[in-house]
Parts: C-alpha cells; structure tokens; sequence
C-alpha cells in the first residue's frame, strides 16, 4: 500500500440506529500509519459497533468510512467460540489461515511469544496464551492496520502489562497502525499514541493527558479514576530520582 500522507482510516459523522434505538450519534476517527489509536467506554457505549463500522461489517445509517486503497487489516476479536469438544491445535487454526504454511505459523508464534504451546489444544490455553495466539492470527495478512478488539481480556494484570508492551513492540517493529478497544484505563493509557472517549457519542479525543483533563472524562468516569490517570502521568514524565517536590523515589531507586 503506498503511504500517501493520508490517514489510513477515517470515519466521519457516522451515525447507526438500529429500530428506534440509536447506538451511535456523529462520530468522527481518524487514525494513520504508525499510529495507535485506543477508544475507550463504558459497558454499552458502542466501542464494539464503532469497530465493526470502521472495519465495514456494519453499515452506517448516515456518514462516511474512508480506507486507504490497499489498505490490509488484521483483526483481533473479543471472544473466540469453539466447541470445546472440538479437537483443534494451535497449529492447526493458525495453519487454516497461513495455507498451511508451518514455518509461517511457527514465525509468527515466536513474534508474539506463544510458540510453546504450537502443539497444544486451543481449548487447553489461559487467557493469556489465547490472547497471543489471536494476535499471532491477526498477523497473517502483515497488516497495516491492527484492529484489536480487548485484546487482554481475560488475562492477569501481570499479562495484561506484558500484551500491551508486546502490542507496542509490534507496532514499532512493524510499522503498523494500532486501532484498539479496551477498558483497562490505568495500563492502555501507557500503551497508546491517542484516545477516543466514546458513550454513544464522542465524549473528548486527544493525547492520554489531554483526556484525562477533560471535564467529560471525569464526568464518565468518577474523580477517583482521573486521580489514578494522575500518578500515570506523573511516573510516564517523571525521572523519581530527580524528582525533589514529590518525594517518590531517590538516588538509590528506592
């Protein structure tokens, strides 16, 4: 795909309803090459339907959806069903994907860290090693743009912090764009270049610092969520051992 310029997907006053319900009301996104781009909500705010819009498997009722001709998209799904008396290996479901091509399916196991359980049942893996599998899966097509649907539900907050560092390296590794949904405020807001506050309409948009100073993301989301947005800032633009004022941290990295 060449590289115009141009944002590799746009979304302009988009609006769904669906009967009289209306689940989406004059949304605008933009994201381009390199970039990640997170939206975040509450349960019933539409994150899941924006994805499916910006991906074209929903129409809108009103509006544009602009992709960049050529565009390649991977896309990571919040669940995975499976019939659990299904026998299906991890090779095997990534091996649907890649033709059969096993090297391929090993490669891209080994880029996002899974490939110790190339063998095993899908069925069998934890959280996490789905996670990455569906990551791996996602990866296929050497997409442009990554359109990942929660991608560390399910997962401790351990791994939860391992997914998103892995999701970054790939996204500088790769060049890739990054279009993310999650609600894991404290851990995505480390993990993303721009984030979109969505409650059926769009709340605020920005950098992660500029939205978590937004009124309507307190009001969204509570004081006690922007005061825990607060010590993320603080740790992401702060070296503690120079830090006199705050009294976190010292020359020994206590």
């Amino acid at each position: 795909m060449s590289n115009t310029g141009q944002p590799l997907l746009e979304v302009s006053t988009a609006n769904l309803t669906l009967g009289k319900q209306s689940l989406l009301e004059n949304i605008n996104l933009k994201i381009g090459a390199g970039e990640i781009l997170t939206i975040i909500g509450p349960n019933g705010a539409g994150k899941t339907t924006l994805l499916r819009i910006a991906l074209g498997l929903q129409k809108p009722t009103s509006g544009t959806v602009k992709r960049q001709p050529g565009l390649t998209i991977g896309y990571m799904p919040q669940r995975l069903h499976l019939d659990p008396t299904f026998p299906l290996t991890v090779k095997r479901f990534l091996a649907l994907a890649c033709k059969n091509d096993f090297a391929r399916v090993i490669s891209l196991l080994s880029e996002v860290g899974a490939a110790h359980v190339v063998d095993s049942a899908v069925q069998t893996l934890s959280g996490g090693e789905l996670q990455r599998v569906l990551l791996a899966r996602a990866l296929v097509r050497e997409p442009d743009l990554l359109v990942l649907d929660e991608p560390v539900q399910g997962v401790d907050v351990h791994g939860q912090v391992e997914l998103y560092k892995l999701i970054s390296r790939i996204r500088e590794q790769r060049g890739c764009a990054v279009l993310m949904v999650s609600h894991d405020l404290h851990l995505v807001m480390a993990a993303t270049d721009q984030v979109l506050c969505l409650n059926r309409h769009i709340c605020c948009s920005g950098t992660p610092e500029s939205v978590t100073n937004d009124p309507a993301f307190v009001e969204l989301f509570g004081s006690a969520a922007v005061q825990y947005m607060a010590i993320y800032v603080h740790d992401k633009n702060h070296h503690h051992d120079q830090c006199a004022s705050c009294g976190r941290g010292s020359a020994n990295d206590r």
